[in-house]
C-alpha cells in the first residue's frame, strides 16, 4: 500500500477527529436528509390498544422513523387494555375505538383525539353470492342476529333481493367473543337503528348475544365465516378484504343501499360533526349522505394531559401531526380513511391549548392559518 501523502492524511485526521466527537456526543452517521440530532437519536415512544388501526399505525411509525429520530412502537392489545395503560401512564399513549365521555376523560386527566376512520361490515358465507350482492336493510338484518329469521331463503329476504337465489341453509351468526371497539361500533349502530335491539341487547364492547357462536378478534370471527356456510358476522373492512370474505350492501340513513368503501367511510366523517362534539366524542354511525355507509367509526388516541417529559410531548405531536399532515395515502392503501383537514387543525388547536411549547413548528400556527404546503 502506497504510504498517505501530506493531505490525505490530513483528510484521515479530520475524519477520525470528527468520528470520535460523533461517539463521544452519542450519535451515529446519519443518512443525507435525516433530521437525527444527538438529543433526540434514544426517542422511543410507546402506544397500546385498539387493533383496528394496528396496521396503519405501524405503517405510519414506520415511514415516520425513517425520517425522524423517534421510533414508535405499537401493541394492539383491544381498546380497552389501551385505555387501562394510558391512565397508569405504562405507555405514552392508548389507542380506542370507542371514544371515552368527557366525564371519563377529565377524572382521568386525559384528552383524546380521532386519528384514523374506517368502516364495521357485514360479511356472509352463502353458495352463489357474491361480494355486495346481497341486500340487507336495518330490520331484516337485525332479526337475523336476533335469531328471529332462521332460514336464508326466509320471504323477507327473498322480497328484499329480488333476482337473487339465496340457498336454503340455516343461519349462523358468529360474533367477538373478546370485549372490542369493533363490538362497540356495531352495536351502537345496530341500537341506533332499532328500539328493539336497543332494549333487548343494548351496545357496548361486550353484549349478550342472543344467538350464534363466539370467535376472538377480528381473525376469529373472520375465520368461522369463512368456514361456515350459511355463516353471517362483522368484521373491520381490512380483515374481509384480506380473508376476502363477501360483504353485503347496507341500506343507510338515507334510504340507499351503499357498498363499503373507502368513499362511503369517507363520506360519514365529511358529514360527522366533529366541531360540536365535546373531547371529539362523536359516534360515526348513521351519518347523514346518500353515499355514507351508515356502520363507520374512528379510532381515538388517548393521552394523559400532564407528567410527559418535554422530549417525548414533542415527539408524540410531531408524529400525529406528521400522519395527519402526509399519511393519507399511506391510510388509503391500507383501507382506512384519513381524517377530514378540517378536523386535524381543530386537533391541532385542542394541542395549542394544552401543549403550547410542544407543538410541531408548523402546527403551531393558528389553526385558521396553518396549512398542508407550510408544513414540512
Amino acid at each position: 500500500m502506497r504510504p498517505p501523502d501530506g493531505k490525505l492524511i490530513s483528510a484521515w485526521a479530520a475524519c477520525w477527529l470528527a468520528l470520535v466527537c460523533c461517539c463521544l456526543a452519542g450519535c451515529e452517521p446519519t443518512a443525507a436528509g435525516s433530521n437525527q440530532t444527538a438529543d433526540q437519536a434514544s426517542i422511543q415512544l410507546s402506544g397500546a390498544g385498539a387493533t383496528f388501526p394496528e396496521p396503519i399505525y405501524t405503517k405510519w411509525a414506520g415511514q415516520f422513523a425513517e425520517l425522524n429520530p423517534v421510533t414508535v412502537n405499537y401493541q394492539p392489545i383491544g381498546s380497552g387494555g389501551g385505555i387501562a395503560q394510558a391512565k397508569a401512564r405504562t405507555v405514552d399513549f392508548g389507542a380506542s375505538d370507542a371514544p371515552l365521555k368527557p366525564k371519563e376523560l377529565a377524572e382521568a386527566d386525559l384528552l383524546q383525539f380521532p386519528m384514523v376512520v374506517g368502516g364495521v361490515v357485514p360479511v356472509v358465507n352463502l353458495d352463489g353470492i357474491a361480494p355486495g350482492q346481497l341486500c340487507l336493510n336495518a330490520e331484516v338484518f337485525i332479526d337475523l342476529l336476533l335469531g328471529e329469521i332462521r332460514r336464508w331463503d326466509d320471504p323477507r329476504l327473498v322480497e328484499l333481493n329480488p333476482g337473487l337465489k339465496l340457498p336454503s341453509r340455516d343461519v349462523t351468526v358468529v360474533y367477538r367473543s373478546d370485549p372490542s371497539g369493533t363490538t362497540w361500533i356495531f352495536t351502537n349502530y345496530l341500537a341506533a337503528a332499532s328500539a328493539k335491539w336497543k332494549s333487548r341487547v343494548g351496545a357496548g364492547k361486550g353484549v349478550d348475544w342472543p344467538v350464534g357462536i363466539a370467535g376472538k378478534g377480528n381473525q376469529g370471527v373472520a375465520t368461522y365465516v369463512s368456514r361456515i356456510q350459511g355463516a353471517i358476522g362483522y368484521v373491520e373492512f381490512a380483515y374481509a378484504k384480506l380473508a376476502r370474505l363477501t360483504t353485503t350492501q347496507l341500506e343507510n340513513a338515507a334510504g340507499q343501499f351503499v357498498q363499503p368503501s373507502l368513499e362511503s367511510f369517507q363520506a360519514a366523517a365529511d358529514h360527522a360533526d366533529w366541531a360540536s362534539a365535546q373531547d371529539y366524542y362523536l359516534i360515526l354511525v348513521n351519518q347523514p349522505g346518500d353515499q355514507t355507509w351508515p356502520i363507520t367509526g374512528a379510532s381515538f388516541i388517548v393521552m394523559q394531559r400532564q407528567g410527559h417529559k418535554p422530549e417525548r410531548i414533542q415527539a408524540m405531536l410531531a408524529f400525529f401531526d406528521w400522519c395527519y399532515a402526509h399519511g393519507a395515502d399511506l391510510a388509503r392503501e391500507l383501507d382506512y380513511a384519513p381524517l377530514p383537514e378540517n378536523v386535524a387543525d381543530l386537533v391541532r388547536a385542542s394541542w395549542r391549548g394544552v401543549w403550547p411549547a410542544a407543538m410541531p413548528q408548523a402546527a403551531a400556527a393558528p389553526a385558521s392559518t396553518a396549512t398542508a404546503e407550510a408544513r414540512p
